[in-house]
């Protein structure tokens, strides 16, 4: 939007300069008589100039606004071949009324000179049409392709939100399906949970951000889902300061790293464990602000000395793909092996993005 703004704002002013600029040079070329000197010609050059430019301005505006592209050049070029007569006899008759000249009198008096600068408008016209007119297309074109790279960037998000939910989904399913036959009645309490998951779900489906307070309501139902199957095994934790409940994030960037932390790390476990989802604002050393998001378990599954590149699994690769498609290399997602069997899992946000 940006480039287009330029072009039809603050380029008239460098528009009208260049016409009168390249009027006086007109006015400077044309022969000199008795009776019309430099003033009179440079008379003629800025009222006849200005004239085409203003008709010609005035259809490139139209035609560009209407049609795009060489939809809108082929009738642009057209409109040039009518408004240089147009301009030229009304800037004629312009001047010869200032100067107490009858209408047209140069068309009676110098026929050759007349058609001669004619052409020379014709010419000077379609240039400077041409000009003005590849801007606005370059224009248009550039504002094209960032709207198609931002509707591209909104497909991937959607693309890789429908691959996280059947992951969760069909993880749930499973555990449910076990769960039927051994506790019809904690089968039942979650698939409550999950049919509140699946709406909640469902009906953000359509946005690509939504509230962090939505983002942390959903982490509960997911967590909700899973005690339900771990019993006592599991306990959690969600923090959430109220002044940052209205930030807003893509949907699902928590939950798979909450599912991450279960999965490898307090399920394999006899005892089970807790987790801890928090949010907090973050200074660097440069004064930025920014959203850092901790998922924190006690089932430790790293060690100081384990690159965190080796933990590429399905979750976390997606998380770090939505980072880097929502908010570009700034957003970093890392984990880090905590002293005393504790696991973390940080998002580090540029708040100004979010």
């Amino acid at each position: 939007m940006t480039a287009l703004h330029f072009v039809r704002t603050s380029s008239l002013a460098t528009r009208v300069v260049v016409v009168l600029a390249f009027n006086t040079l007109i006015a400077s070329l044309l022969p000199r008589t008795s009776g019309q000197g430099f003033a009179q010609n440079l008379l003629y050059a800025q009222l006849i100039g200005l004239a085409i430019w203003a008709l010609i301005d005035a259809g490139r505006r139209v035609l560009f606004r209407r049609r795009r592209g060489w939809d809108g050049a082929v009738p642009m070029v057209i409109w040039v071949l009518v408004a240089v007569p147009l301009g030229y006899a009304g800037g004629s008759i312009a001047a010869d009324l200032l100067l107490g000249h009858p209408a047209l009198r140069s068309w009676h008096a110098a026929p050759e000179l007349t058609l001669r600068m004619l052409l020379i408008s014709l010419a000077a016209g379609g240039a400077a049409a041409y000009v003005f007119a590849s801007r606005e297309m370059l224009a248009r074109a550039r504002l094209d392709e960032a709207h198609a790279r931002q509707q591209a960037s909104e497909a991937r998000l959607k693309l890789l939100e429908s691959q996280l939910e059947p992951h969760m989904l069909f993880n749930t399913l499973a555990n449910l399906r076990a769960l039927v036959t051994v506790d019809p009645g904690a089968a039942q309490v979650m698939i409550d949970h999950l049919n509140n998951y699946l709406r909640a779900t469902l009906s953000g489906s359509r946005a690509a951000w939504h509230p962090l307070a939505v983002e942390f309501d959903r982490l509960r139902d997911y967590l909700e889902l899973m005690r339900v199957r771990m019993g006592s095994r599991l306990a959690f934790d969600l923090s959430l300061p109220e002044d940052m409940r209205a930030i807003p994030v893509p949907p699902l960037l928590l939950q798979p790293l909450v599912e991450n932390a279960i999965v490898h790390g307090l399920e394999p476990s006899v005892t089970g464990g807790s987790i801890e989802v928090q949010a907090r604002r973050g200074v660097d050393a440069q004064g930025g602000a920014w959203l850092l998001l901790d998922v924190r378990d006690t089932g430790a599954r790293l060690h100081a000395d384990v690159p965190v590149q080796t933990f590429a699994g399905f979750g976390l690769t997606q998380v770090r793909e939505r980072l880097a498609t929502c908010y570009g290399p700034s957003a970093t997602l890392d984990l880090v092996a905590e002293p005393g069997q504790f696991t973390r899992a940080s998002l580090r946000i540029p708040l100004q993005n979010a």
